[in-house]
C-alpha cells in the first residue's frame, strides 16, 4: 500500500536480521524513507549496497529498488539514525537462556542507546517494538530505559508483533493473517500513524495482549504439528495413511478448522471426547508408541477441573449454585459432565449444593445418563430446585456453566451477597449486582 509524500515517515530499524530486513523492504516500497541499524559491520554493508543478508523470496528486489530510489540505508551508530529518523523500529532477536528463560539483553541495549539519543536531543519520536516478548515485557522495559521520555511527551511506545514465516515472509507483510498493535492502556492510534504504517483493519490491544498473542500463535502452531506427527505415528504401523487421514481432517471447516471449540472455558467431557481420547491413548501404549500430547490431554483436562474448583473454594462462601448440570448446554447428556465432578466434589467437602438445570428430567433419563446419576449423585434429586431463585437463594457462589436463565431472571434473582463465576464467557453477567470473576479472564 504506497502512501502519499504526506504521510511517508522517516524510519530507523534497529537489527537487521529476518524481521528487520522484511520490514525495511516493505515498508521502502510503501515509500518511507530507512536507516537501518545493526552492530555487525556486514549487515551495515549488505544494507548500503541494496542486498538483503538473508534469503527470501521478494525481499532482494525490494531492497534493489528502494537503494536506488535513494530510500534506503544503514549505519551502526545509534546517535545517526535517532537524528536521521522520528520512528523506531525495534527487531532485535530475543534468543533463550540456557534455562529456557527469554533473553531480552539485546532489546535493552539498543532501547537504552535510543533513550540517551532521544534525551540529548529531546525531539517527539515514536517506538514500536516487534520483538517477540513476553507479556509485561514492553511496561517493563518502559519503566526502567524509558519513563521520563513517555511521561514528558518525547516518546510514543508501542508493541506490534510479527507474524512473517521464512519463505513467505514479504507476502505475509503485505497480507498478514493477523495484525494487532499494542498501546498503553487500549489508547488509539494516532490517525497519521495508523494510515500510513498499519491500515484500518489492525486490531489495538494493550501492550501485554499484544505480546501474549504472538506466543498463543506460536503455541497453536507447535501444537498442530505435534499433533500431526503423533497421528502420523500411530497410524503407520496400522496400516493406515495419515496423510489422508489428516487431509480428510482438514476438510470439515465447521468444527476442525474453525473457531469452535477454542474458546477458553468448561473443561471438555460428553460422550465422545474423553472416552475416545482414551482408547487411542491406550491404542497406541499397547502398541508401544509414544505420542506424549495426546496422552497429555486428560491429563490437562483435569488440571482445568482443579483450577475451576480452587476458584470456586477460595471464594470463602461454603453455599454454591451451580447453573447448568449436564456437560454442555440445550443437552441433559450428564456422562463425563465436569459438572457432576464438581457437584460431588463439593458435597464430599461439606458444601450446600443447589442445582438449577431446566432441561434435565430425572424421570426421563434412561441408559447410560441414567447410570450416571444411580452410582455417582443418586441424591441429585433432592438437589434440584424448579426455579432458578430457590437455586441461587441469597447469598453465594454462583457457578454459571451454562446460559440456562435469562440475565433479566437473574437480575431478579441474585443479589450484592452472591459471588458469580463465569465458566463460559458470559459478559453480560458484570452487569448483575453481584462480584464477577471470569474463569479464565
Amino acid at each position: 500500500m504506497p502512501v502519499n509524500t504526506e504521510q511517508a515517515l522517516r524510519i530507523s530499524i534497529f537489527g537487521l536480521g529476518y524481521v528487520g530486513a522484511v520490514t525495511a523492504g516493505c515498508l521502502a516500497r510503501r515509500g518511507h524513507t530507512i536507516v537501518g541499524v545493526d552492530v555487525h559491520p556486514q549487515k551495515v554493508e549488505s544494507f548500503n549496497r541494496g542486498v538483503p543478508p538473508i534469503i527470501e523470496p521478494g525481499l532482494a528486489e525490494l531492497m534493489a529498488q528502494a537503494k536506488a530510489g535513494g530510500l534506503l540505508r544503514a549505519t551502526t551508530r545509534c546517535e545517526e539514525a535517532i537524528a536521521a529518523t522520528d520512528l523506531s523500529i525495534i527487531c532485535v532477536g530475543t534468543p533463550s537462556t540456557v534455562t529456557g528463560a527469554l533473553d531480552l539483553g539485546f532489546v535493552r541495549q539498543a532501547l537504552a542507546e535510543i533513550a540517551g539519543a532521544l534525551r540529548m536531543r529531546r525531539k517527539p519520536h515514536t517506538l514500536i517494538l516487534r520483538s517477540t516478548m513476553l507479556p509485561g515485557s514492553t511496561a517493563q522495559l518502559v519503566e526502567d530505559l524509558l519513563a521520563d521520555l513517555e511521561r514528558d511527551g518525547t516518546l510514543q511506545v508501542f508493541y506490534y508483533p510479527e507474524f512473517l514465516r521464512e519463505s513467505t515472509a514479504v507476502e505475509d507483510f503485505e497480507h498478514p493473517g493477523l495484525a494487532v498493535i499494542g498501546t498503553r492502556d487500549r489508547k488509539p492510534l494516532p490517525a497519521s500513524l495508523r494510515a500510513a504504517l498499519f491500515g484500518e483493519k489492525i486490531t489495538v490491544l494493550d501492550w501485554a495482549t499484544a505480546e501474549f498473542i504472538k506466543y498463543t500463535c506460536n503455541a497453536f502452531h507447535a501444537t498442530k504439528v505435534a499433533f500431526a506427527n503423533e497421528i502420523g505415528r500411530l497410524a503407520k504401523p496400522l496400516g493406515i495413511d495419515a496423510q489422508e487421514a489428516m487431509a480428510l481432517l482438514c476438510q470439515d471447516t465447521k468444527l476442525n478448522l474453525s473457531p469452535y471449540y477454542l474458546r477458553p472455558g468448561n473443561p471438555f467431557g460428553g460422550a465422545c471426547l474423553t472416552k475416545d481420547v482414551r482408547a487411542l491413548a491406550d491404542l497406541a501404549r499397547n502398541r508401544g508408541t509414544s505420542l506424549p500430547l495426546l496422552e497429555s490431554l486428560l491429563p490437562s483436562n483435569e488440571r482445568h477441573l482443579e483450577s475451576l474448583l480452587a476458584l470456586i473454594l477460595k471464594s470463602g462462601q461454603r453455599e454454591v449454585a451451580l447453573l447448568g448440570l449436564s456437560f454442555k448446554p440445550n443437552t441433559d447428556d450428564l456422562r463425563e459432565s465436569c459438572m457432576v465432578k464438581v457437584a460431588q466434589i463439593l458435597l464430599a467437602r461439606g458444601y450446600t449444593l443447589r442445582i438449577f438445570d431446566p432441561a434435565l428430567n430425572l424421570a426421563a433419563l434412561i441408559g447410560a445418563n441414567k447410570r450416571v446419576i444411580d452410582t455417582r449423585m443418586p441424591h441429585i434429586a433432592s438437589l434440584l430446585c424448579p426455579d432458578l431463585a430457590s437455586a441461587v437463594g441469597k447469598k453465594g457462589v454462583i457457578v454459571a456453566a451454562q446460559k440456562c436463565a435469562t440475565l433479566e431472571e437473574l437480575r431478579e434473582a441474585i443479589t450484592p451477597d452472591h459471588h458469580v463465576v463465569d465458566v463460559n464467557g458470559w459478559p453480560e453477567l458484570k452487569q448483575l449486582p453481584s462480584r464477577y470473576e471470569g474463569f479464565c479472564w
